[in-house]
């Protein structure tokens, strides 16, 4: 499962089970995620890529340049869930 940056992925396992994040990198093993909220762009969250789902969006960049465009991009996720 490659990760690409932008893209949005869902958390299988541990605090943040359930929640959204995007993808900042990905280095074969380890994702950096943010999510905007409890995760900022300064403190990103190092998952390994098997707890994570991933989904088939990405964010674009000007939706990753701080944390609150991250959270308002994130929120549409949580509404079709």
């Amino acid at each position: 499962m490659d990760l690409k940056r932008g893209q949005v992925v869902f958390s299988n396992a541990g605090r943040d089970q359930g929640n959204f994040a995007v993808v900042l990198e990905y280095d074969g093993v380890y994702a950096q995620i943010c999510d905007g909220a409890r995760r900022t762009l300064e403190n990103p969250k190092r998952k390994k890529q098997i707890h994570l789902s991933k989904t088939l969006s990405f964010l674009s960049e000007e939706e990753m340049q701080n944390d609150r465009a991250i959270k308002k991009a994130l929120r549409r996720f949580y509404e079709h869930e």
